[in-house]
């Protein structure tokens, strides 16, 4: 199967440029001015941009166990709608990904309903090392620890358990930072006074700064005295982001860190019109937090912009605030919502690539994929910076039928997703047939 785009504008390492692409199969074979050869279709990408697809380093799809809020199938599909070509779904699942038996089961699931290339990471728990130690890092992406409990309560809160697992792995650990005794007194404090009922607003002040800083920066001490690879995933703090560091380039970074799409689009202001659909774990926070936020994307300190896709139902959504569950759909929105903040002069084309397609690649060694390379994965989206159109109900993909962003305007549109060389998403039609593969990750010997 080859497939020629003529005429387009490649966004990729840094540089922007006119070029044709030539796909043979699922591979990028030839980069050059003017390709002129048969292929099985051509596409005109005059006027458009070609980027490396995005890939999310967390996704929570929801399965198995949770298959009422989303599924690999639904939730894939939305994430190649929105330029997302690979995944690492999350361990918080029912049951948890926390052997390797379960965690193949998910691999299972992944490989007959993915739309887009999948990982799946193992999950951490207070007593499973033995487990966590026998991880293949050849194909699973890392291993996940949530420090502060979330959607599926998956606690690891025991300081010998946690310095065992740093110490004895040399997998990329990826840690959720919240601390899990601030919390609890914040929200007692908070439940004192209003009961279950407390309003939405405060829930930065409940998961307050102090609790992500707390956590944050213990991780990181653990990680520097033990050599651990360690990988923060969704700051939500200005305060953290002095943790991280610059000026060193990103492979060769044991530290890094992560920033996602809500966390760079809300703050607490809105609460007031938003209520329970942008409540998060960790919390929108603050102008100042945002703003601090954007300054570290910006200058190196963070190095990924990712989702954290956590669907949850239009009714669980209306409980009152100690019953509602925190997270939202993002998947098929956070290309756009990007290329937005582009349009209004926040970021450049080329820092949106990296921060979304190839630094991901980097920092996880995913083999072939992230960059528009000869010989690479032909994983690709062509966005047409022109487009205005609305965020509705009718043009939603998720399985719960609602976004946070709806009602809003967005000024650019993804036309096409390829992933593996296969044209998966054509101006809103999707392909019948599913593509993903198995993502692989380069080993140091």
């Amino acid at each position: 199967m080859r497939t020629l785009i003529k005429n387009v504008t490649v966004v990729n390492e840094g540089k922007t440029f006119e070029s044709d692409v030539l796909i043979e199969n699922d591979l990028i074979s030839k980069i050059e001015s003017h390709i002129s050869t048969d292929a099985d279709q051509i596409i005109d990408g005059s006027g458009k941009f070609l980027l490396p697809g995005v890939i999310d380093d967390q996704v929570h799809f929801r399965e198995p166990g949770l298959t009422h809020k989303g599924d690999i199938e639904s939730e894939s599909r939305s994430a190649i709608a929105g330029g997302i070509t690979s995944f690492i779904d999350q361990p918080n699942t029912v049951p948890n990904a926390v052997t390797q038996e379960l965690l193949a089961d998910k691999y299972e699931i992944g490989a007959n309903k993915a739309y887009a290339n999948y990982g799946f990471m193992m999950g951490g728990t207070n007593d499973n090392l033995e487990e966590l130690l026998k991880t293949n890092p050849r194909n699973v992406p890392g291993i996940k620890l949530f420090l502060g409990s979330s959607t599926g309560n998956m606690l690891v809160d025991n300081p010998e358990t946690l310095e065992n697992i740093f110490s004895n792995t040399k997998m990329l650990i990826a840690v959720h930072c919240e601390d899990e005794a601030t919390i609890r007194a914040n929200t007692q404090k908070y439940i004192d006074q209003y009961g279950d009922d407390i309003p939405v607003k405060f829930h930065h002040l409940i998961r307050s700064e102090e609790a992500c800083y707390k956590s944050s920066s213990k991780a990181i001490e653990l990680a520097q005295k033990t050599g651990a690879r360690l990988h923060v995933f969704h700051l939500s703090t200005a305060k953290e982001t002095a943790l991280f560091r610059n000026d060193i380039p990103l492979k060769d970074k044991k530290i890094t860190a992560e920033v996602c799409v809500h966390h760079l689009t809300f703050t607490n202001e809105d609460y007031e019109t938003k209520g329970n659909f942008i409540k998060w774990n960790p919390a929108v926070k603050t102008q100042k937090d945002k703003d601090g936020l954007w300054e570290a994307l910006l200058d190196g300190r963070i190095d990924v912009i990712a989702t954290d896709h956590a669907p949850h139902t239009l009714q669980e959504k209306q409980n009152v605030y100690t019953k509602c569950p925190s997270g939202g759909p993002l998947a098929q929105h956070s290309l756009v919502v990007m290329l937005e903040n582009f349009k209004n002069g926040k970021i450049s084309l080329e820092k949106i690539v990296e921060k979304m397609s190839h630094n991901p690649a980097i920092l996880f060694r995913i083999e072939k994929r992230g960059f528009i390379r000869e010989g690479y994965k032909a994983d690709l989206v062509l966005v047409d910076l022109n487009e205005n159109w609305t965020v509705a109900k009718e043009n939603i993909l998720y399985k719960c039928g609602w976004s946070p962003l709806e009602g809003m305007n967005f000024h650019s549109k993804v036309t096409h997703t390829f992933v593996n060389g296969n044209l998966v998403y054509d101006n809103g039609k999707i392909a019948d047939e599913k593509f993903g593969e198995r993502l692989l990750f380069e080993v140091e010997e």
